[in-house]
């Protein structure tokens, strides 16, 4: 089966426009979720990327934006509270 997701942030990409397109909202997503790792938020975005391209929507940063932020809510908010 192919890679959907292709790697976008962290090392060479092999769609240049793309990067450019997501590194404003991977930015902006880590200033926003600061307890999750930068290569998760970066993970995140590229997968929500690529599963809206696969999906056949016309995806912008904007939507990629959107889908990943709730994805990282998901994950924010499952984390077990910690032991005191």
């Amino acid at each position: 089966m192919p890679v959907l997701a292709a790697r976008i942030y962290g090392g060479p990409s092999p769609e240049p426009r793309l990067r450019e397109l997501v590194e404003p909202v991977v930015t902006r997503l880590a200033a926003e979720f600061l307890t999750v790792p930068l290569p998760t938020v970066a993970r995140c975005v590229a997968d929500a990327w690529a599963c809206g391209e696969h999906l056949g929507v016309a995806v912008t940063p904007e939507i990629a934006g959107r889908v990943a932020r709730e994805r990282l809510l998901g994950l924010v908010n499952s984390a077990p509270p910690s032991r005191r």
